[in-house]
């Protein structure tokens, strides 16, 4: 199930990529600087200031992750067909066990091994995981529904600045859990699915709108 998934995520990935830039692969982005920056944005969401009180937001947390996954899997496809890289992460998981620990700390080496290396430490990435109670079933629906909504982004004016967030009085983002809520992860067509359902109810708050 997990390299079944992991094939699905970094074909979605290539997908969206695709979208951005055809010849994405040739133009050697910064991904590891994404990282960088993104788990920058994730420690300030789980706290990190020791003079004044803070609760870790652990849903922005988790989100951030999967912005992480974002670009990790970008990184992974940079090496090869996805289901070559799919089984080769698959055996990579496998055969690590990840006790939950000190997030923070874990963070620090996970950024600082992406830098060093410009590649994605994925056995890294799986403690953060460990540290946050997130499960692999959990990054994949998180995951399919990011990608889903980005690539709804894209193709409804986010590069141009026509698309617009907020609609029937509710952000995307919102409309988009609510709706992968509904859904079968374990779908073979999950994110074809949750694509059309998110399609289906942005054009009925336009017509609605009108």
């Amino acid at each position: 199930m997990m390299q079944q998934q992991l094939q699905a995520m970094l074909a979605l990935q290539d997908e969206i990529n695709t979208l951005v830039n055809d010849n994405w692969r040739e133009q050697e982005f910064a991904w590891y600087r994404a990282i960088w920056v993104e788990s920058a944005e994730l420690l300030d969401h789980y706290g990190w200031k020791w003079w004044k009180k803070q609760q870790p937001d652990m849903d922005q947390v988790k989100l951030e992750l999967v912005d992480i996954w974002h670009f990790g899997l970008s990184l992974e496809l940079q090496q090869g067909r996805p289901e070559k890289v799919a089984a080769d992460m698959t055996a990579e998981l496998a055969a690590m066990q990840a006790a939950p620990g000190d997030f923070r700390e874990h963070l620090e080496v996970f950024t600082l091994n992406t830098l060093a290396s410009r590649q994605f430490d994925l056995v890294g990435f799986a403690q953060l995981l460990a540290d946050t109670g997130m499960s692999f079933d959990e990054l994949y629906r998180r995951y399919v529904g990011k990608n889903v909504l980005n690539r709804f982004r894209q193709d409804h004016g986010y590069q141009d600045g026509s698309y617009i967030k907020n609609w029937a009085g509710r952000e995307d983002n919102e409309h988009l859990a609510e709706l992968s809520e509904s859904l079968d992860a374990s779908s073979s067509d999950f994110s074809d699915l949750l694509y059309s359902a998110l399609a289906s109810r942005y054009a009925e708050a336009n017509t609605a709108a009108v």
